[in-house]
């Protein structure tokens, strides 16, 4: 695994934030929010992904623990860590085509995750480029790995094709692809995730999720920050906010302590994100 998505939860009721967001010593301030989960993409061990098995420190990093602390704080609920095989549906390269191999390879890591209430997997990092038969088939040998490793309660992501965009969810098939997953746990143990958009984009996926009775979270979003981006952003938050029938929640790209002055960090204490734009996202939290 490469990658670490701290998603926190954000009950429907009485959930809390701090007040201005970017500060964590600040009161908190109670608001309700429509999203049972928001949080935030961590990067750190994919970095290493040239460097096998690599260096900790020089090759890779992992999350910052004060950092996961302090989202959490703003939030005020507590941290659940997502785990995905960070590799786009490709190994060495090469796209994944040994389904019973992906299938072992999930029994294996969810074995050592399946006591953890606090973990969440999801499938892959965004599949592109490939056979929708071979997304869907992937993506059941995982849902079938982890569930056979014991790991029965936990919620399952599930990612498409075509870098699981909401905006092309139903063009590129995936839609019809994915419908047909099936859980030994339970329909409710599983979730799609969409990645990168506005509410445009999003208004094709989620007809998509009403007509089918499916529940998304939104995997990556950002925007820099200026009132242009600030404004897309709260725009398509309103709308998902709106249609939290159908999405759960979201999460912000990226964070992770080596991004320096990446435009979309959201990194404590001085990402720009972290800086700029949280605080116009308060009500979405």
């Amino acid at each position: 695994m490469k990658f670490l998505n701290i998603l926190l939860g954000a009950a429907a009721a009485g959930s809390a934030l701090a007040a201005p967001a970017c500060d964590a010593t600040a009161p908190k301030d109670k608001r309700a929010s429509k999203f049972k989960f928001v949080g935030v993409n961590q990067s750190g061990a994919e970095f290493g992904k040239d460097s096998l098995p690599g260096q900790l420190g020089k090759h890779y990093t992992w999350p910052v623990k004060s950092t996961i602390d302090i989202i959490s704080y703003i939030t005020g609920k507590g941290a659940y860590a997502v785990l995905d095989p960070h590799n786009f549906g490709r190994y060495y390269e090469q796209v994944i085509t040994d389904v019973d191999g992906f299938k072992a390879w999930w029994t294996t890591t969810a074995k050592l995750f399946a006591s953890n209430s606090k973990v969440i997997f999801d499938t892959n990092n965004e599949y592109h480029d490939m056979d929708n038969s071979l997304v869907a088939r992937l993506n059941q040998a995982a849902i079938d790995g982890i569930r056979a490793a014991g790991a029965t309660s936990q919620l399952i992501f599930i990612e498409g094709n075509s870098w699981s965009g909401a905006w092309t969810w139903t063009s590129s098939g995936n839609g019809a692809s994915l419908l047909n997953l099936k859980d030994p746990a339970g329909a409710d143990k599983l979730d799609l995730v969409y990645c990168r958009l506005d509410d445009e984009r999003l208004r094709d996926a989620t007809a998509w999720l009403k007509a089918n009775g499916k529940k998304a979270i939104l995997g990556e979003t950002a925007g820099g920050a200026n009132a242009q981006c600030i404004s897309a952003l709260t725009g398509m938050l309103g709308y998902m906010a709106s249609n939290s029938d159908v999405w759960t929640g979201w999460l912000w790209w990226g964070g992770g302590p080596w991004w320096g002055n990446y435009m979309y960090s959201m990194e404590p204490p001085s990402g720009a994100g972290y800086q700029q734009v949280l605080p116009s996202l308060a009500p979405y939290i």
